[in-house]
């Protein structure tokens, strides 16, 4: 449970400091452009999104330790590939029938979705580290 406790900690921080770059950097002009289609006090609610990404790293995390194998970074990876996939296509194209937003921002959100998953993937790999063999004594 330890290194599921610090894997939580170490994706939350990087789903923060990714979501600041995507959303408040790179998305900024995107979201300016189609101001009026965001709640007037959704500034307000960003706590909300504090919430899930600390339940989100939880449980990405914790997932993670049930089937991990120790085989390094490319199982962190293949893992966050396989949850970015699930979790952003859901999010960006569910969103882009619901609400008029642009093509092009649900396909970046979704696209973006997966490298931050499967970033989050590799750290968690590297948290985890990798397993040793038990070698038979002789």
């Amino acid at each position: 449970m330890k290194k599921v406790l610090i894997g939580t900690v170490a994706v939350f921080i990087a789903m923060n400091a990714f979501d600041y770059v995507v959303h408040g950097m790179i998305l900024a002009e995107a979201y300016k452009a189609t101001a009026n289609l965001w709640r007037p006090d959704m500034q307000s609610m960003m706590w909300i999104y504090s919430v899930i990404s600390l339940v989100s790293a939880f449980f990405f995390s914790f997932i993670f330790s049930k089937g991990f194998e120790g085989k390094g970074i490319a199982e962190g990876a293949r893992y966050g590939l396989y949850i970015g996939i699930w979790m952003s296509i859901g999010m960006a194209y569910g969103t882009y029938a619901m609400i008029a937003i642009p093509y092009a921002m649900a396909m970046q959100w979704f696209l973006y979705g997966i490298v931050g998953y499967v970033l989050y993937g590799i750290i968690l790999a590297l948290v985890f580290g990798k397993k040793t063999e038990a070698t038979p004594a002789a």
